[in-house]
């Protein structure tokens, strides 16, 4: 099965006056079709920055992305935006909600960027809110609806264009633990539905059970573990 994303030989560093500070030393990864995937580490050992470079929010100084076997990084700046528009979904420990705006308009907004006319984009918004369970929150705007709920409203904005990789940053961060293991199974079960590719950086060990793979970045480079065995942190 060909891969979604395919991250090779990732090198990035920063300078911090004199320093300079290797973050990425040759991280590698690749995720497939429909696989859920736990990226951990400690702070500041680069897991940002590598969401950042598979988001294409991030120019790494040498290395590949690829994404469905597409050369990313040979783009122009408004060929790689158009392409997170149309391949990518993101979730942010943040939900980044609209609040001028209804959880119906704030899933439907990017779809209508994307050409989708009005009332479609909302029937589809309306649909992808009954399967998070929000069937009824939809008029609402996101300071009457709770911290769980909003956090479904943001995953549901992130996979109203279909996306092929979905890549989310601490999703349940804020997050009571029956509150996250709800938001988090929202999460699964929508990914496999769509078939999208899910990346996935988190703090939380107890989440780790439900993903296919483990990930943990050491000395700048991607280590992977699978689910039978523990995750070195």
């Amino acid at each position: 099965m060909a891969a979604v994303l395919d991250l090779i030989d990732i090198r990035r560093s920063f300078q911090s006056g004199e320093k300079r500070l290797d973050v990425l030393r040759g991280a590698s990864l690749s995720l497939a079709p429909g696989e859920m995937v736990g990226l951990v580490g400690p702070s500041g050992s680069g897991k940002s920055t590598l969401l950042h470079t598979a988001g294409l929010l991030e120019r790494p100084d040498s290395g590949q992305v690829r994404l469905d076997g597409e050369d990313c990084l040979s783009l122009s700046d408004t060929d790689r935006t158009a392409l997170r528009r149309s391949k990518l979904g993101f979730v942010y420990q943040f939900h980044h909600l609209l609040p001028e705006f209804t959880a119906l308009d704030n899933i439907a907004m990017p779809l209508m960027i994307a050409g989708r006319r009005r009332e479609r984009a909302r029937e589809t918004a309306q649909e992808l809110l009954a399967e998070m369970g929000l069937g009824e929150r939809g008029h609402h705007q996101p300071g009457q609806l709770s911290g769980g709920e909003q956090q479904r409203v943001a995953i549901a904005r992130a996979l109203a264009n279909d996306p092929r990789l979905v890549i989310a940053d601490e999703p349940t961060g804020n997050l009571d633990p029956a509150t996250t293991e709800r938001v988090f199974a929202t999460l699964i079960k929508m990914s496999r539905d769509e078939g999208a590719a899910v990346l996935v950086a988190t703090h939380n060990m107890n989440l780790t059970v439900h993903m296919d793979r483990i990930m943990t970045l050491e000395d700048g480079a991607v280590v992977s573990f699978d689910t039978s065995a523990p995750a070195r942190v």
